[in-house]
């Protein structure tokens, strides 16, 4: 006889796979769409001319993060008015982290040349980011709305400026590129033009839309007095994204010290243009199951979080198998999406079965990353992310590709034993929590204090 408790599980568990379904398809469509806006521009750079590519610079939205976890659980816990208050305060508080910001992008061509990479590489790379200050700053104002609209589950705002906003950033980055005489530095313009546009929609939807009515708050001195709350959890949710994501721009850099840089340092931007663009997919899940969790630890129900990660879990891994047996069966031919260069393409088509592997990898950490943003163990992710990417990772790709010779290989072989290493550590993690103790745990604490440990 079956026990009534699994019953009730499994039951729970086919339910909470619907709904996950149902909000998937609303979601994949928003995250899939936002880096190939800025993959576009390079793409055309690289059938413009051959010139190398400048890597992914546009930040990750990592501080922004934080707000996965407390305004997921303030609405899980109706404290409405708390989660407009600290989506303001996300506003202002990285439009001033962006200021010192800016500088350092302004002079990053100077400082890649002082470090020793490549002239004609650094001098590409400093004009590209350059004209993209104006898209860090409305990135700045767009994460945190993007993180309002998901906490929420209101897709349609969402839904409307995804689809809209490829068209036309695709039309004008055609133009800017190819017609006006910019050349790169279009794809760049192009960006700035997107996302302010993007930016500009989700405000006036927030302020008008009747669905954003009880979390809509008027400007207060409120956003000034959390500021420092802001960035005191905020910073190791940046800590934990950003060690990932520069351990690759890291490769970057490594890749530039190898003979022939200039066919490196493209065919490696190629290769993590491949992921970034497929990353899309499994962020989806993993913001669906950081609203989710959250939203059922504010709420105190640890049995729906605890079914979430299922759930979700068993989509990504579904996904990537799709996508990487895609991907592996065109490895021959998708090097020319990039470039025209034999050489690059036979050498992306070597790299290939690296990169399907780091497709599998991504899937299933974007889940676990995303379960802990959900729970607030952005520290724990912090830790976890130094100890596998820089103790692990890179000291391994470093001593494969310069001293066993194994060039760019070596560089990719060693970042994904890093990545293995992240993804074990945080399913072991994930598997051994006690979700009675962790909704317990919440009950205890004001909301605000469960997010600064």
């Amino acid at each position: 006889m079956a026990d009534p408790e699994e019953e009730r599980f499994l039951s729970y568990l086919s339910d909470d796979f619907k709904e996950y379904l149902d909000k998937e398809l609303n979601w994949l469509p928003i995250y899939s769409s936002s880096y190939p806006k800025y993959l576009c521009g390079r793409v055309f750079w690289s059938r413009e001319d051959d010139e190398p590519q400048p890597p992914s610079t546009l930040p990750d939205g990592g501080v922004a993060c934080a707000l996965e976890t407390l305004c997921g659980q303030a609405y899980g816990a109706q404290q409405y008015q708390k989660l407009g208050t600290q989506i303001d305060t996300a506003i202002f508080s990285l439009v001033i982290f962006c200021l010192p910001l800016s500088i350092f992008w302004i002079f990053m061509g100077k400082i890649l040349i002082f470090i020793g990479q490549d002239p004609l590489i650094s001098h590409e790379v400093g004009k590209f980011i350059t004209w993209l200050v104006p898209a860090l700053f409305a990135y700045a104002i767009l994460q945190p709305l993007v993180r309002y609209f998901q906490m929420q589950s209101l897709t349609l705002p969402m839904l409307i400026s995804s689809c809209a906003t490829p068209a036309f950033h695709i039309a004008l980055c055609w133009v800017l590129v190819f017609k006006s005489g910019l050349d790169n530095l279009g794809g760049a313009l192009a960006i700035d033009i997107s996302i302010w546009l993007n930016v500009i929609f989700l405000i006036l939807y927030m302020k008008y839309s009747f669905s954003c009515e009880k979390t809509r708050v008027p400007i207060s001195m409120e956003v000034l007095q959390g500021v420092g709350e802001f960035f005191s959890f905020g910073i190791p949710c940046a800590v934990m994204i950003c060690l990932e994501w520069w351990s690759f721009k890291l490769l970057i850099l490594l890749s530039g010290l190898l003979p022939n840089p200039q066919l490196e340092t493209s065919v490696l931007s190629i290769c993590l243009n491949t992921i970034a663009t497929l990353y899309s997919t499994p962020y989806g899940f993993g913001a669906a199951v950081s609203t989710r969790v959250s939203n059922e630890l504010g709420a105190g129900n640890p049995q729906g979080a605890h079914v979430a990660v299922f759930s979700v879990m068993f989509l990504a891994v579904a996904e990537t198998t799709v996508v990487s047996a895609i991907l592996f069966a065109c490895r021959h031919v998708f090097g020319y999406t990039f470039s025209n260069e034999k050489e690059v393409v036979d050498y992306v088509t070597a790299m290939a079965p690296l990169v399907c592997l780091s497709v599998i990898m991504d899937s299933i950490q974007g889940v676990l990353s995303g379960v802990a943003r959900g729970c607030g163990w952005q520290h724990i992710g912090a830790y976890v992310n130094l100890g596998a990417f820089y103790l692990c990772g890179i000291p391994i790709a470093a001593i494969l590709a310069f001293w066993v010779q194994l060039r760019e290989k070596g560089l990719w072989i060693g970042i994904q034993a890093g990545a293995f290493v992240q993804t074990i550590m945080l399913a072991i993690i994930t598997r051994s929590t006690n979700w009675d103790k962790q909704v317990k745990f919440l009950s205890l604490l004001p909301l605000e204090a469960f997010c600064l440990l």
